[in-house]
């Protein structure tokens, strides 16, 4: 892949100018960017994002506000599946 490849070789020189540069606000995004650099290009090749686990995660943690608690795990997960699962019932 050309795009790949040319794209690896831009952030290699972009990541030296940074981390040189002497500001610290824009070593530290050229770090975060060099530890997340796999998952950025994944992307690319997948188009997967994790927003769907994210907003279920949200619709999990209202559930279990709204509950004011379970005395265990497994009657919580059992809401889970109830309210989300979409099981035929």
């Amino acid at each position: 892949m050309q795009d790949l490849d040319s794209a690896n070789a831009y952030f290699k020189k972009w990541y030296f100018w940074a981390t040189h540069s002497r500001i610290h606000q824009i070593v530290r995004v050229a770090k975060t960017l060099k530890n997340h650099w796999d998952g950025i290009i994944n992307y690319f090749h997948n188009r997967y994002t994790n927003g769907f686990l994210d907003g279920l995660n949200s619709l999990i943690q209202a559930l279990k506000a709204n509950s004011r608690g379970y005395r265990n795990d497994d009657n919580f997960m059992t809401m889970i599946y109830l309210r989300y699962g979409q099981l035929k019932i």
